[in-house]
């Protein structure tokens, strides 16, 4: 299950997506959206998940009231209760071992970010987790951008950061919305999908 590739030799940055790229995290958060939007009636299903991963959670809960409309729901306390259910078992979170090691062999030769989906907090706990975060010299969250993923602005924000133009930069994604988003940035890509 090890990534065989290469990456482009014009890349002068990496950009790392967060969860499902550097870390398996997608079963805990599918776990947790299922157990809290249960309270309001909302049936979560893989299909309905896949549509939304790599968005921000602010717009995944905007998505869901405007299609479900349950009663009492508040996209933004939701999301929180969403989160909190989350953390309690990122403890438990494990690397994407192929991806990480990619990492882990061009730290300190290529400037490294992470651009995320999710807030802050629980960003800096994953990457402590999976045992990476004094490797990344910048992260952009949810918290950072005004408009998330597919939005280009997580990965520009990067770029910025990281003082390198968006065209060499190599963004690795695991979602339909954050390989868009790496494309609106004009940035070169690798879909991790194909080689896991």
């Amino acid at each position: 299950m090890y990534l065989n590739l290469n990456i482009n030799p014009r890349a002068k940055a990496l950009i790392f997506d967060i969860d499902g790229t550097l870390a398996d995290t997608m079963p805990a958060h599918f776990v947790a959206y299922q157990k809290i939007l249960m309270r309001y009636g909302v049936e979560f299903t893989p299909e309905l998940f896949n549509s939304l991963a790599g968005s921000p959670i602010s717009a995944q809960m905007k998505l869901i009231k405007q299609r479900f409309n349950p009663d009492g729901f508040i996209p933004e306390m939701v999301a929180e209760e969403k989160e909190i259910e989350y953390r309690k078992t990122l403890h438990l979170t494990q690397p994407i071992v192929p991806v990480v090691d990619i990492l882990k062999k061009y730290y300190g030769k290529l400037p490294i970010a992470c651009g995320t989906g999710n807030d802050r907090i629980t960003s800096i706990k994953t990457l402590e987790v999976i045992g990476v975060l004094d490797m990344v010299d910048a992260i952009v969250t949810c918290n950072d951008v005004e408009n998330g993923k597919p939005a280009p602005d997580t990965f520009l924000k990067c770029a910025e950061l990281l003082n390198v133009a968006p065209k060499d930069c190599l963004v690795f994604e695991d979602a339909d919305l954050g390989i868009q988003a790496a494309n609106n940035a004009g940035m070169m890509i690798i879909d991790i999908r194909q080689y896991l």
